[in-house]
């Protein structure tokens, strides 16, 4: 049972539709969402960052679907396929499962586009179809697109599929010159719908292959399809919505940049304050909509302190201050510092060291170069900042505040009534919708509600933010079925809290942020931190300089809440403790790992991966994997379910008339399950500094920072996508300096010998040590140094993984050589494996029998090969010949556990050991490339690079 809920905002709308031509034909989606033709695919994933989203019935089948292109080169699908003619459940009037009406069932596809076309040579692509869940469309196909013609206009594609298709299929799209939006296409569909899940119930066993032919129209963003098969019609309908895009309507209503009525510049510094300019500085920043202004005169420097809710672009908002701050400025300032917060903690400051170039810069006098000479951008300390009332510059009108107000059509929602002060005091009331599906007690669940936040600050960096929430319309509590979950009722006990009360107190809490030193905050919560969980807890978060990545810990103590929604409160207590890394990956990935204790008590491991486009839309999933075992359906004692889902989140900026950082999050996931669950974070920290740091960190960190039109063709207002350049040269000459270096026939004999010796030595300790190691099965050090040697090869391949993302030149080159090693050595010692096909202790065959299974043979072992393949680089190049010892310690705990012999663990050392050394020897003087993963003053290059 899923649910499909907004995170961020209630109701987002779009104040006008962008029209524009698509301009491949190539890029329809089929009925099933994939691009294709009318059933069948084509070799095309559509513009990196497109996003598509329809429905289409192709007798029997109704399919809601989504699609995105992640990356230029791969598309995944997502499917909520209903059945027509097949029940959800046996219909029984009254009984669990008879309002569900038709089977359904989520489908996940994948395209991979392997070979992009060119002048001869077609696109090339694999897909397979339904990859997780029941599998009931599942298939597996390649195929082939070309175009044709001096306007490419005319489209042909040949593939050939396994299951779904099955066999040949072929497709055909013609777009006329004289009518471009509107294409003819034609395919043979290959599928055999007969073999379907329950066909002969279905119109799925009457359909048979054959030739279908359609007619697509193309409006913008609209799109739509009508299909005839040899005995009934299809119809798809979609709206497709480019997100690589910076933004998709211009900012008509943006406020101008400020301008100031009256110069203070001939104010002499000793009485700027009497003058009253100060106070006047502060009120033009609050107009602005900049919040938590703090003024202070450091001797010459004037120092502003603040930030901005709407504005999105850091860069942005830190220009439109300095500009304001620069027409209050007294005589004689010599510098202007801006240090832009988050909940009233410096995250980045910028230092403005000439004024008159900063002047000439805003006026358009001086290119940016030149500029970029007399501005200092850099993380902001403790020391940046500015004491709340130093200056008394706050002290008549500090308090005052705007009123309540109804806006209509701002930041995203249809009508919402709001008040905020220039201290960030903000009450807000909002409509909110939800919306729950899979359950068997009815197939869509909704709810719509009123939510009314305040938001109050107590003193520096503390906060009370609570959330109230008035049910209006809702039909959750229909759900009457008794979650069946072994685990803890973490979460599926949801029904219970939408039926018990309609208004109710989502949180109550109390936020403490502190800084506690230069990138690095924590925060301290304690109150009602979600409408299931209250209890006390923290987090620290850690920016390092090298912005690719950042790690945080967040612990809480957590008591489970009563339905009610007030005072109320339930038995079960329980401490969630998680560790989160988060690494920048080539495409702007950000790969998240969360390891530690969740909500049901489970331990275990959270992968989440999200892709961020130009228009700032991010599109993720993420996996759990813990040691928590449901098995509610469709997980079973043997394979139990874990949990997963998908996310996307769209800044609405991108779709208003005016700036705003409001962000509509929507998220698919299980709603009643419990294991992997987490909490509802009271302020996420990372969520909170990665949009500013990455602002900070993106080529100069000034963004859009004078808004000049000769401004948005710089990279650090829209960057370019940081893709991962070819490794094909680099590895090209990686293995030309590799033959080059092959050992020569002499040397080949003398390394044979001191192996063979070597072997033959180990092998006179095989039936000694083995004997030894069966008389003490089972004892705990035995198991230890087995577990110890299974674990060897993964950690040493991930200390060698390491070294390459996050080490200097020289480390990454020699991390590569380990990895390169590592696989050498394995495919070497698998190969062996066949060859000589020698029983593993524990088969009792003997020491030189025949293994029962030869791809399970015993000489050598796999293990020691890549440990000591992927040590031995690192041992030579920076002299620490323990290194081999390490190996050699864990590879000995497969004799152990009389998974191998000894002699078995010594060949397989020495081979790794023969790999390590040649192409260390090959590779360690790499002058001409290297593996760059790492950033420059302002910028992140993550590519091979050299010249060739």
């Amino acid at each position: 049972m899923y649910k499909f809920v907004k995170r961020s905002v209630s109701y987002a709308c779009c104040s006008c539709l962008v029209l524009g031509v698509v301009e491949a034909r190539a890029n329809t989606p089929s009925v099933q969402g994939q691009h294709g033709y009318i059933n069948m695919p084509n070799a095309e994933v559509g513009p990196d960052g497109m996003f598509s989203a329809g429905y289409s019935y192709d007798s029997p089948y109704g399919n809601f679907w989504v699609t995105s292109t992640l990356l230029p080169f791969l598309q995944v699908t997502g499917r909520y396929v209903s059945i027509t003619g097949i029940p959800g459940f046996t219909y029984v009037p009254g009984q669990y499962g008879s309002e569900y009406g038709r089977y359904k069932d989520k489908v996940a596809d994948v395209k991979v586009r392997l070979l992009q076309e060119n002048t001869w040579l077609p696109s090339v692509a694999v897909g397979s179809t339904d990859l997780l869940g029941t599998e009931l469309f599942t298939g597996k196909y390649i195929v082939a697109t070309k175009t044709f013609g001096s306007a490419r206009n005319l489209e042909a594609s040949v593939g050939y599929g396994f299951k779904r298709p099955e066999g040949l299929f072929a497709g055909l799209r013609w777009a006329p010159l004289a009518a471009p939006q509107w294409a003819v296409v034609a395919e043979y569909d290959a599928n055999d719908y007969s073999k379907d899940y329950l066909a002969d119930r279905t119109f799925a066993g009457k359909r048979s292959k054959g030739p279908a032919v359609g007619l697509e129209y193309r409006w913008g963003w609209l799109g739509a399809q009508v299909a005839r098969h040899r005995d009934h019609f299809s119809a798809n309908a979609y709206l497709s919505i480019p997100f690589s895009e910076r933004e998709f309507i211009p900012k008509l209503y943006e406020p101008v940049p400020y301008k100031a009525k009256k110069v203070a510049g001939q104010v002499p510094i000793a009485a700027w304050r009497d003058a009253g300019y100060g106070d006047e500085l502060v009120e033009a920043l609050v107009q602005q909509d900049f919040r938590n202004v703090r003024v202070e005169l450091d001797g010459r420097s004037l120092k502003v302190s603040l930030t901005n809710n709407r504005i999105a672009n850091m860069g942005r908002a830190v220009g439109r201050a300095a500009r304001t701050a620069l027409a209050f400025a007294p005589e004689g300032t010599h510098a202007i510092h801006v240090t832009y917060t988050k909940v009233e903690q410096p995250v980045a400051t910028y230092e403005f060291f000439d004024l008159g170039r900063l002047t000439d810069y805003l006026s358009g006098l001086v290119d940016r170069e030149y500029f970029l000479q007399t501005v200092l951008v850099r993380y902001s300390s403790p020391a940046d900042k500015v004491d709340s009332d130093r200056d008394g510059l706050l002290a008549s009108i500090a308090h005052e505040g705007s009123g309540l107000a109804v806006q209509v059509g701002r930041d995203g929602n249809m009508v919402q009534v709001v008040s905020e002060d220039r201290e960030a005091n903000r009450f807000k009331i909002v409509p909110k919708i939800g919306f729950f599906f899979n359950d068997p007690s009815g197939a869509l669940r909704y709810e719509i509600a009123a939510a009314a936040n305040y938001d109050k600050r107590l003193s520096e960096g503390t906060y009370l933010n609570t959330a109230f929430r008035l049910s209006l319309l809702e039909n959750i509590s229909g759900v009457t079925q008794p979650s069946n979950s072994l685990l803890p009722h973490v979460r599926t006990d949801i029904a219970e809290y939408k039926r018990a009360s309609r208004l109710k107190v989502n949180r109550l809490l109390i936020n403490k942020y502190i800084m506690l030193d230069e990138r690095m905050y924590a925060r301290a919560s304690a109150g009602f931190y979600e409408e299931m969980y209250r209890g006390v807890g923290g987090q620290v978060l850690y920016f390092p300089k090298d912005s690719r990545w950042a790690a945080d810990l967040t612990v809480d103590a957590l008591q489970q809440r009563g339905f009610k929604g007030w005072f109320d409160k339930r038995d079960y207590k329980t401490v969630t403790a998680l560790g989160a890394m988060h690494y920048k990956l080539p495409y702007d990935i950000t790969a998240t790992a969360r390891a530690g204790r969740f909500l049901a008590k489970d331990k275990g491991v959270r992968m989440e991966f999200k892709r961020r486009f130009q228009s700032g839309t991010e599109i993720g999933v993420w996996f759990t994997k813990t040691n928590g075992k449901d098995i509610t359906s469709p997980g079973s004692p043997s394979d139990p379910y874990n949990d997963k889902g998908i996310f996307l989140s769209v800044p609405l900026n991108i779709m208003l008339p005016t700036d705003s950082q409001v962000v509509a999050g929507f998220a698919l996931a299980p709603w009643t399950r419990d294991v992997g669950q987490m909490v509802a974070s009271p302020g996420d920290l990372y969520d909170l500094m990665e949009q500013p740091r990455r602002d900070l960190t993106t080529y100069d960190g000034l963004g859009n920072f004078a808004e000049r039109r000769d401004e948005q063709g710089l990279a650090a207002v829209n960057p370019p996508v940081r893709a991962m350049a070819s490794p094909w040269p680099a590895f090209r000459w990686r293995l030309e300096q590799s033959v080059s270096t092959t050992p020569t026939l002499p040397q080949w004999a003398n390394g044979t010998m001191l192996a063979g010796g070597a072997i033959l030595g180990g092998a006179l300790l095989d039936k000694p040590v083995d004997r030894f190691m069966k008389k003490h099965a089972g004892s705990r050090v035995t198991e230890a140094w087995d577990k110890a040697g299974k674990a060897m090869p993964a950690v040493l391949v991930g200390a060698a993984a390491g070294a390459v993302a996050f080490g200097d030149a020289r480390m990454q080159n020699i991390g590569i050589i380990s990895l390169e090693s590592v696989v050498g050595a394995a495919a070497l010692s698998m190969a062996t494996k066949r060859l000589v096909g020698r029983a593993r202790p524990h088969e009792e065959l003997g020491q030189w029998s025949r293994a029962l299974k030869r791809s399970d043979a015993s000489f050598p072992s796999n293990h020691s090969a890549m440990a000591f393949a992927a040590v031995t680089p690192f041992a030579q190049e920076y002299d620490v010949p323990w290194l081999y010892g390490l190996a050699a310690a864990g590879s000995l705990g497969r004799s152990a556990g009389r998974q191998h012999w000894v002699s078995d663990v010594v060949a397989g050392g020495v081979l790794g050991y023969a790999v390590g050394s040649w192409l260390w020897q090959a590779q360690r003087d790499n002058p001409r490339s290297h593996f760059a993963v790492s950033p420059g003053p302002k910028s992140l290059s993550v590519a091979w690079s050299g010249s060739y």
